[in-house]
């Protein structure tokens, strides 16, 4: 029997607390930051889930299966795909300098 079973925890769904805006945006930017790119695959599958995956795949113009598909680890998404998925989310990607610019 495992440690969950035995102390009678349900299993952690990240899915579970993206019920905010702020939230699903802080959630993306930190999977974003680790360097094993099917971390902010997994994350932008949990925020479809979030946001109901046929309403996400529907607002995409994907089909159920491809949305999962496409953001199953391992996958290589498109560019295009991604940013439309994304946009289908309520967010976009923006790029910042990692360091201050000089004059």
């Amino acid at each position: 029997m495992n440690k969950k079973n035995v102390l009678g925890l349900a299993p952690f769904d990240a899915v579970d607390y993206l019920d905010h805006d702020e939230t699903i945006v802080e959630y993306l930017a930190v999977a974003l930051e680790n360097p094993d790119p099917d971390a902010f695959l997994v994350a932008v599958r949990d925020v479809a889930k979030a946001k109901g995956i046929a309403k996400v795949a529907e607002n995409a113009g994907l089909g159920r299966e491809s949305l999962y598909k496409t953001l199953k680890p391992g996958a290589h998404p498109r560019f295009e795909t991604m940013r439309r998925l994304l946009r289908a989310l309520g967010v976009r990607l923006d790029v910042v300098t990692n360091h201050p610019v000089q004059s």
